[in-house]
């Protein structure tokens, strides 16, 4: 009966591609083939030479990065990331979680993750979108790199505007004195995975690293669903 039941609905509610909306097929879950072939990953956690690494040199200590998908403008990453962001289909982060979880599984320098971190968000953007859109993301990741996910130790303070059109000078200094530690006696000593959406300047990232680094002997990590080409 439930088959029969799931049958109908499909028939007049047909599951879409959350990439390119075309209709899912019946093995098919939230991303056609199609576009999951040609999602752009990125694999710089498999490459000496890192870009995500590298947006950070000079500016804040950071032992690994990296980012699952280029993310291009009218591209399909932009529009799931869209579909997590605003649509609230938080399948999006554990799909690409999973995806990302799993690659980094077979990672030496990501092997002894104590704790994932999300950028926060202010509690007023918290509580008028619902969930922080990387929530299902960290907690995908933290099951393969068996860690924890945790979201209420690093605090956002200051609810400053976006920050996705702003130049990097502008970017850094709003960010900057935006975020502070509730628990750092908790963190001492840990290697921490800080998580994000997408990256671009690196400004967000770098204030959440700063924050975190007065904290003794801590070791921070950098991992995104996306990074802007």
């Amino acid at each position: 009966m439930a088959n029969i039941l799931n049958n109908i609905l499909s028939s007049f509610f047909p599951a879409i591609c959350l990439a390119c909306s075309d209709k899912l097929m019946h093995q098919e879950q939230h991303i056609c083939t199609k576009c999951l072939h040609n999602l752009p990953f990125t694999e710089f956690h498999k490459h000496h030479e890192n870009p995500v690494l590298h947006t950070f040199y000079g500016r804040v200590s950071v032992a690994n990065a990296t980012a699952l998908l280029h993310y291009k403008k009218n591209g399909l990453v932009q529009q799931l990331v869209h579909q997590l962001k605003y649509k609230g289909r938080q399948e999006v982060g554990a799909f690409l979680g999973n995806m990302l979880g799993k690659s980094l599984q077979g990672e030496l320098s990501y092997q002894d993750i104590d704790y994932i971190i999300p950028v926060p968000l202010h509690k007023k953007r918290l509580q008028k979108r619902g969930y922080n859109q990387v929530t299902t993301f960290g907690k995908q990741l933290a099951i393969h790199l068996e860690a924890v996910y945790i979201e209420d130790i690093l605090i956002k303070i200051n609810n400053i505007k976006t920050q996705a059109f702003k130049k990097r000078a502008a970017r850094w200094l709003t960010a900057q004195h935006s975020f502070e530690i509730t628990d750092t006696e908790k963190l001492a000593g840990k290697h921490i995975l800080l998580i994000d959406d997408i990256i671009t300047t690196g400004a967000t990232l770098e204030a959440c690293a700063l924050a975190l680094q007065k904290i003794p002997n801590i070791k921070i990590s950098v991992a995104t669903m996306s990074i802007a080409s």
